[in-house]
């Protein structure tokens, strides 16, 4: 058995979700797409961490959220919730959990 032990080095990630009903076609998502897209390189140039990537499922489209902290209310969750909006799409948003024992990106 292989015990893990605590890197000085690791850093707490967070992950979150936005759970979009009813489910949305491709298409339809590119201005979102376009919006991660921003979102992840601005957290490149700043040293930070934060990236979204689309699930598109039968039942839902998800947009899933790693990022190096759990606030939900920073300027980019304010424009996807309003792109959402645009689209008059409904959705849920999940509770930030912990992503422990990462090693720096």
């Amino acid at each position: 058995m292989v015990s893990r032990k605590s890197n000085p080095q690791s850093k707490t990630l967070w992950a979150y979700a936005y759970q979009i009903q009813p489910p949305q076609a491709e298409p339809r998502l590119r201005g979102i797409k376009a919006l991660l897209d921003h979102e992840h390189g601005d957290a490149q140039r700043g040293a930070r961490t934060w990236t979204g990537r689309l699930v598109l499922d039968a039942l839902m489209t998800h947009i899933l959220v790693v990022s190096d902290g759990p606030e939900q209310n920073r300027e980019v969750n304010r424009k996807l919730e309003a792109e959402l909006a645009g689209l008059k799409a409904g959705f849920a948003l999940t509770a930030p959990m912990p992503v422990v024992d990462v090693l720096p990106l």
